[in-house]
């Protein structure tokens, strides 16, 4: 049996704000409203992101999107026109640089959650 992860809640204090920024730096689709009370990242063909509005304390989530080089120089570029803060390590200072070891970046949205990009994936290298 494969399994897919099909969508995920993203808590927010303003949905559509977080649904729509994270979706214009990626370059996907998105909507303000869709099946209840979420407002949608469609990701891919088979991952949507599903902000919702909450009052309540939540933990900063971390995604990472693996992307192709084209992608990421595009993405990257959209953060650097929007101004946005990044890094090159998890817990490093913000110090706009690209990792030299994977070749990632990462940076937060204003309700903290942490985003992460890159080209190949170090959580599925051969040990």
């Amino acid at each position: 049996m494969t399994i897919h992860l099909d969508h995920s809640i993203v808590p927010s204090r303003d949905k559509v704000a977080g649904a729509k920024l994270l979706a214009e730096l990626l370059g996907v689709p998105w909507a303000e409203s869709s099946i209840g009370p979420f407002a949608p990242v469609f990701v891919n063909d088979g991952l949507t992101l599903d902000f919702i509005d909450t009052d309540e304390d939540f933990p900063v989530y971390h995604f990472c999107f693996r992307v192709s080089q084209p992608e990421f120089d595009a993405i990257l570029a959209r953060i650097q026109a929007a101004g946005i803060k990044y890094r090159s390590n998890v817990h490093g200072p913000v110090d706009m640089q690209v990792g030299a070891e994977y070749g990632n970046f990462y940076w937060n949205e204003p309700d903290g959650h942490q985003w992460e990009l890159l080209t190949v994936s170090y959580a599925r290298q051969s040990r």
